[in-house]
């Protein structure tokens, strides 16, 4: 069985996104295990009796953190309830310490598929995806991760776009996507960004289509030298559901999440990011 990581804090947007999981988890015949992580505070070390006051405070901090671990609980299973996935297995995790650390290791030790996390538009995507830690849950595992926008409603996936450069390490990622769609029975639409310091000879344009002939595949070059207003008018314009990227060299993911990109992003996608490894 496969099984879907959840990071929460129990906010409203992390329970919009758990919606999400639970959506994957019935598809993927999945179990969710849910995950919220506190961290113990750095206490000043003035204070005379420091052993006692510090064994004090951090037993009042774990025991707060549980009762509100412990009461969160049924708010997750009242969620699957009423969108009647109240037969998906759901285990919960409470651990204290680094957020990606705890959540690196559950992916190896629980050998975690899907990682799906919530995600704020005020932050925006380069935060989420670039920043310290889930970048560094991206880098450091092999497991799918799946931002959700606060704002964002689930709805079934028929279509998802995929960007790419027409790379080799591409393919291995949009081999990785084929089976994600067939579960939704959903179509793939690539897309390629021409732009006039960016172009793709059209023999390895034709291989692709070749190696995939057989897949519910349509390739499409856009000729723009305005990358981001092209990703988000063809998301618009062809009722995409799903947003999904490689992520291998640093300098690709970079390139690809520039600042004018991220903002656009940011500020006008309502649809979640699919994140694939390409190996």
């Amino acid at each position: 069985m496969k099984k879907i990581l959840f990071p929460t804090d129990f906010s409203e947007k992390a329970n919009n996104a758990f919606v999400y999981a639970l959506k994957w988890a019935e598809k993927f015949d999945a179990e969710i295990i849910t995950l919220h992580v506190y961290e113990l505070p750095i206490l000043d070390m003035s204070y005379v009796d420091v052993p006692i006051y510090q064994a004090e405070v951090y037993q009042s901090l774990e025991l707060n953190s549980f009762q509100n671990f412990k009461d969160q609980i049924p708010v997750l299973r009242e969620i699957a309830s009423r969108h009647k996935l109240e037969h998906i297995q759901i285990s919960n995790v409470l651990l204290s310490g680094d957020l990606v650390s705890n959540i690196l290791q559950l992916v190896e030790s629980e050998h975690i598929h899907f990682v799906i996390m919530g995600t704020s538009r005020v932050s925006g995507f380069k935060e989420m995806f670039l920043g310290t830690n889930t970048a560094s849950v991206m880098t450091g595992s092999d497991a799918c991760i799946i931002g959700i926008p606060d704002d964002s409603t689930f709805r079934p996936i028929h279509k998802i776009c995929y960007t790419t450069q027409f790379s080799d390490e591409e393919q291995d990622a949009l081999r990785k996507l084929i089976p994600i769609a067939k579960k939704f029975n959903a179509a793939i639409e690539c897309i390629f960004v021409q732009t006039s310091d960016n172009e793709v000879k059209e023999v390895v344009v034709a291989n692709w289509k070749l190696l995939f002939e057989n897949e519910d595949i349509k390739f499409n070059t856009i000729k723009s030298d305005n990358v981001e207003d092209s990703i988000l008018d063809f998301i618009a314009a062809n009722n995409v559901d799903l947003l999904a990227v490689a992520k291998h060299k640093r300098g690709f993911w970079d390139s690809l999440f520039h600042a004018s990109l991220t903002k656009k992003l940011a500020m006008h996608i309502h649809i979640p990011l699919l994140v694939l490894h390409d190996h």
